[in-house]
């Protein structure tokens, strides 16, 4: 069961986590462009929309992790501890940060006005960290220093 769920947790974190961290880091480029060519503003609305449905589907993530942890006797491990805190940390970058700016740029879009450079100067930066978070969490959970389980 724990192999199970170890592959579940991991294709739930590539499937959900993955075009999370592509989009969002697309997504300031593009409104930037969108700025200066109002047709290209469907690509913002795809990757904003991809962000919000694909944020909403990595809740599984951290489900599966702690089912996994539970099945394999590791719930109090430090790195866990780690990066069930960095998770949360992500996530709330995620929605706290990155999608509320997403949607206000995507606002300004659609009602004509320019998208200011700082602006999406700070969504990336954000995005950065929120990528930061999640790479970090992904070398704990490949590292696991001081597991038992780990090599």
């Amino acid at each position: 069961m724990t192999k199970f769920l170890l592959s579940l947790h991991v294709l739930a974190a590539i499937v959900a986590v993955g075009p999370v961290t592509v989009a969002a880091s697309m997504f300031p480029p593009a409104a930037r462009r969108a700025g200066d060519d109002p047709a290209s503003t469907g690509t913002v609305v795809l990757l904003h929309r991809i962000c919000r449905v694909y944020a909403g589907l990595g809740l599984a993530v951290p489900l599966l992790g702690l089912a996994t942890a539970v099945a394999m006797g590791v719930l109090g491990s430090g790195w866990l501890v780690a990066s069930v805190a960095l998770t949360a940390a992500a996530a709330g970058v995620l929605v706290a940060f990155v999608l509320p700016r997403q949607s206000e740029l995507l606002d300004q879009l659609d009602a004509g006005q320019p998208v200011e450079r700082a602006s999406t100067g700070q969504l990336a930066m954000f995005t950065g960290v929120f990528n930061l978070l999640w790479a970090t969490v992904t070398v704990l959970m490949i590292v696991r220093p001081g597991s038992t389980t780990g090599a």
